[in-house]
């Protein structure tokens, strides 16, 4: 592919070139996907009004996301398994969002480990955590965040359970995957992704195995993990562990206003709406529907930011216009790291961000914090 254009592109090459199992794991949603596509296609309907004969020479992106200056009001999601989509994915991508400007955030389920980020960048990161039944273990976790520097905890409250993923029960992906004839063979096809996972030593979740008490191997992480996801969480949980924290804290699954509230009531620094890219509860609402009633119930009170369905800077600028003063690409970046590493996700920071300077410049623009709601056409958005 010569001319790389959008967020699109960059999935058609990283489809090509990952095996299908962790393409599919990236890219799906639960049961029917209903909520994964929403995602997407309700950005769509919300329609910007074009301004001209406006000076619009000199344009800003830049802002601030939890106190944090950022290039634009964009930071690559947590995702986990990034570094199956290419040997090294979480490393290569936090490394590109620090030379962009952008904050990283490393999943508890990575590939490559809290130390190994922070060994390869400069910038501090942000770290998601994901709330086990071994509150020992987490608290270790919290410590590797700090020791590393880590700017902000991502807490993801909306993974008490597994939702069900249709792909990846069919391709048998589990802990550790399944070496079925038809991934063998798919595997064999991507000799690009073959050899770069050979010269890696990374191939396990780092943040977990030697870590954990009897879990050395994969198949002892399988067994382990199978039991650790916490039912029980509640707010008590997230105060307990804003004390162990002591510094910013994010509360990452939000998607309803009374949820919101007690958000704000936690003491935390900001929210994320967000229903986990419709890989939780499908049929639930889109993040962008559910995004303003939100904003205008707590938007004062907490910063609010939002995540799901973002592809493109016109969906960047449709959030931060409802009120989002943060947005995260899970996907997008996901996509560039199958596709050509570190570059790809250069990549895909740089379409995104050309497609908001140039939108944010037709609506009449030219700096992001003067976007508000009045550069939407009245009544193709909910709110």
């Amino acid at each position: 592919m010569t001319v790389i254009t959008d967020i699109e592109d960059l999935r058609r090459l990283a489809q090509k070139r990952v095996p299908r199992m962790f393409y599919d794991y990236a890219d799906s949603g639960s049961w029917t996907e209903s909520t994964y596509r929403a995602n997407q296609s309700d950005f769509a309907s919300i329609k910007l009004r074009q301004r001209v004969l406006v000076d619009i020479e000199h344009r800003t992106t830049a802002t601030r996301m939890v106190a944090v200056d950022v290039a634009m009001p964009v930071a690559l999601a947590p995702t986990g398994l990034t570094g199956m989509l290419h040997a090294d994915g979480e490393i290569l991508a936090a490394r590109a969002a620090e030379k962009f400007g952008v904050p990283f955030t490393l999943s508890t389920m990575s590939i490559c480990s809290i130390e190994d980020v922070a060994a390869h960048t400069k910038a501090p990161f942000w770290f998601q955590l994901y709330v086990m039944r071994d509150r020992g273990f987490i608290e270790r976790l919290i410590e590797r965040a700090k020791a590393a520097r880590c700017g902000a905890l991502v807490l993801t409250v909306d993974l008490q359970i597994l939702g069900q993923r249709h792909k990846d029960l069919r391709n048998g992906l589990s802990t550790p995957p399944k070496p079925t004839l038809r991934n063998i063979v798919d595997m064999l096809t991507k000799p690009r992704w073959g050899l770069g996972m050979l010269g890696t030593k990374r191939r396990r979740f780092g943040n977990i195995v030697g870590h954990v008490a009897g879990v050395g191997d994969m198949t002892s992480l399988a067994e382990w993990s199978s039991s650790q996801l916490d039912p029980r969480l509640s707010w008590a949980d997230v105060e307990w562990i804003k004390r162990r924290w002591g510094g910013k804290l994010i509360l990452k699954g939000i998607q309803d206003v009374e949820d919101a509230r007690l958000a704000v009531e936690s003491g935390a620094d900001a929210l994320i709406v967000s229903n986990h890219g419709g890989r939780q509860l499908d049929g639930a609402e889109s993040s962008i529907r559910a995004l303003p009633a939100i904003v205008d119930a707590v938007g004062s009170r907490i910063e609010v930011h939002m995540d799901g369905g973002i592809r493109s800077g016109q969906d960047v600028l449709k959030a931060w216009a409802l009120g989002a003063r943060g947005t995260y690409i899970g996907r997008a970046f996901n996509y560039g790291v199958g596709a050509m590493g570190e570059a790809g996700v250069t990549k895909a920071l740089e379409i995104i961000h050309r497609e908001l300077d140039l939108t944010m410049a037709f609506c009449g623009r030219t700096a992001i914090e003067q976007v508000d709601r009045s550069v939407l056409v009245p009544g193709t958005y909910h709110g």
